[in-house]
């Protein structure tokens, strides 16, 4: 059984850490001041690095920690990430203590973006900046089209599925879903649940793929309710899912 426990970095960073035992693999370690702290107030031994996009709070540790402890880092293939020792494409895999996890190839936030799935012991998904609680990423690199791609490769896979994203946006993403989506009572009541938490400097995550497919309007691009209301911000009427999720991006980005 692998544990995952969030160490934090940044202002609203997380880097993940997939335990057993003593050992330890790391998602994204963007700074390695917190994940050296991690491992030595732990006793823990790292094993090895994922990485799922070159954006530098997701990159900037990989060569503190490797020249450290010398260990593998897995990442996007043909990406120019400097320290990359494996490159993983679409339906790639790689075993993390005996559990398999698949490699999904996810574009839209960046061209490079790669996400991590194990569906068999445990069904856990390590999705970086692609999927977030309540929302996506933003579309530095990649279209609508590719996101559009991207999120419904996510949001098929099995609804208990763990979703580990690395930012903790949950709050300011459903400050913005509740304006989209505003008839939706599941959201506004989990929006309340969250801002209690965030008073209180709890962790938002891991969030479930059912839960997205409830609060998350860029999932819910089928939503009439969310159809109406981006067609009214975008003065057009929107009939395709894909020009939906594109005006709802626009939307985020300037709300």
């Amino acid at each position: 059984m692998i544990e995952v426990i969030p160490i934090k970095a940044f202002t609203d960073n997380y880097i993940w850490a997939l335990v057993s035992k003593e050992s330890v693999y790391v998602v994204d370690p963007g700074d390695p001041s917190p994940v050296l702290s991690f491992l030595e107030e732990n006793d823990f031994i790292l094993e090895g690095i994922l990485i799922t996009h070159h954006h530098f709070d997701h990159t900037g540790g990989i060569k503190t920690l490797v020249d450290k402890f010398n260990v593998p880092v897995f990442g996007p293939s043909g990406s120019n990430i400097e320290g990359i020792s494996v490159e993983l494409k679409e339906n790639d895999s790689i075993q993390i203590f005996g559990q398999n996890f698949k490699v999904f190839e996810v574009p839209g936030h960046t061209l490079d973006h790669i996400a991590y799935y194990s569906e068999k012991d445990q069904k856990l998904l390590f999705c970086g900046d692609t999927l977030f609680s309540g929302g996506c990423g933003r579309l530095f690199e990649g279209t609508p089209s590719q996101m559009y791609d991207s999120l419904t490769k996510l949001k098929n896979l099995s609804p208990e599925t763990l979703v580990y994203c690395t930012h903790e946006y949950t709050e300011s993403n459903l400050n913005f879903a509740v304006v989209v989506n505003d008839e939706n009572e599941f959201l506004k009541k989990y929006h309340s649940e969250v801002k209690d938490k965030r008073k209180n400097d709890e962790i938002t995550l891991p969030s479930t793929i059912e839960k997205e497919l409830r609060i998350n309007p860029f999932l819910r691009l089928s939503d009439e309710n969310i159809i109406t209301n981006a067609s009214n911000f975008n003065s057009s009427k929107l009939t395709k899912e894909v020009d939906t999720l594109k005006a709802v991006r626009e939307w985020k980005d300037s709300f």
